[in-house]
């Protein structure tokens, strides 16, 4: 399809509170808004989210080859970043929807989720887990591995119990009961031999998966072999030659998937056909968001039934202090609801846009 205009506008959002991870502290999130018009005046809208943190583009870099793209859109995008490459995939996906008037959300359409708790205190992430319970949620994925070496060092808690890891665990379990899902994730923090005792510590508190606790594939098969917790890859898959990968070495059951880490949903949907997946935000905006949850909705419907009972990583949109949308996704009883509009359904106020420009 032609395109008469593209925008290319770097923002950050503001969390409600420090963003805390074994990867560092988050107090906003940049990304880029890509704005895409076709020669009748329709709309297009896609997001890329840099994941420098994890050693990928930045948002300088993302934001160059962006409007790069722009200015000859006859770039083959398979050479951008894969934030830019989703923001390309994402944009482009909306304006055809909107430009047939496919409804994102017209049938009320939702996917489940996970309540996102960030590491802190054991009693003020139990509170924090009270507080999404009463809201519907019923799946809970803990950022585990944020204790510091120093702190490690000190303590002796490297391969020893009593971590506040564990502790934070504990806390959400003692709150909720056994009757709710409890993941955590590690974003490859430990070690393979602190990732065997950290796991082995664990499991009495019925964990359903552990996210990326290693750092390789390798490591995962490892670990796979000496624990009864399902474990997940994030870090280590994206793409599906690394899916293919990990099968064949048996490393996990399941990945996580983040539209900015893969490049779009066509690569997560080919990764989702290979290893049973879920669909996780990258910390994205409103419009990274409801593609990530239009993906979701596409991996529920492939029919396996080993996928159908994975809440999706989508309802971080809460984490924010703000947004640059005027219809958004919303969630309610735990689950994501997408916007009724065609395309992705999302528009966006104009003066919030402005004001949280970089």
């Amino acid at each position: 399809m032609r395109l008469s205009s593209v925008e290319v506008i770097p923002y950050a959002l503001p969390f409600r509170r420090p963003y805390v991870t074994a990867r560092g502290v988050l107090r906003g999130r940049e990304m880029v808004l890509l704005r895409v018009r076709d020669e009748d005046g329709a709309v297009g809208l896609g997001e890329a989210v840099p994941l420098s943190l994890r050693g990928g583009a930045s948002l300088g870099e993302v934001v160059r080859e962006l409007e790069e793209w722009a200015e000859d859109q006859a770039i083959e995008i398979a050479g951008l970043s894969a934030p830019a490459r989703c923001a390309v995939a994402v944009a482009r996906m909306d304006l055809l929807g909107r430009r047939t008037a496919d409804q994102g959300g017209g049938n009320d359409e939702a996917v489940p989720c996970n309540a996102t708790l960030v590491a802190d205190e054991p009693e003020a992430v139990a509170a924090d887990a009270e507080a999404w319970a009463a809201d519907g949620f019923s799946t809970f994925k803990l950022k585990l591995g944020a204790e510091s070496a120093s702190t490690r060092l000190e303590e002796g808690l490297t391969r020893t119990r009593g971590s506040r890891d564990v502790k934070m665990v504990r806390a959400v379990r003692e709150m909720l009961g056994s009757g709710v899902r409890i993941r955590v994730d590690a974003n490859q923090a430990w070690d393979l031999e602190t990732a065997k005792a950290r796991l082995d510590e664990l499991e009495p508190y019925g964990i359903e998966l552990a996210e990326q606790p290693v750092g390789t594939l390798e490591e995962l098969a490892a670990l796979a072999a000496s624990t009864s917790i399902p474990l997940a890859a994030d870090e280590s898959v994206a793409s599906l030659e690394e899916a293919e990968e990990a099968v064949a070495l048996g490393a996990c059951a399941y990945t996580g998937i983040k539209l900015s880490k893969v490049g779009g949903a066509e690569e997560a949907l080919r990764i989702a056909d290979v290893l049973p997946a879920y669909v996780t935000s990258a910390l994205d905006g409103p419009v990274g968001i409801a593609a990530g949850a239009q993906t979701a909705l596409s991996i529920a419907e492939t029919g396996h039934p080993e996928r159908l009972h994975l809440a999706h990583g989508l309802a971080t949109q809460r984490l924010f202090a703000e947004t640059i949308a005027s219809v958004q996704c919303e969630l309610r009883d735990g689950m994501l609801h997408l916007p009724p509009g065609p395309g992705l359904g999302v528009e966006i106020d104009e003066d919030a846009l402005q004001g949280h420009r970089l």
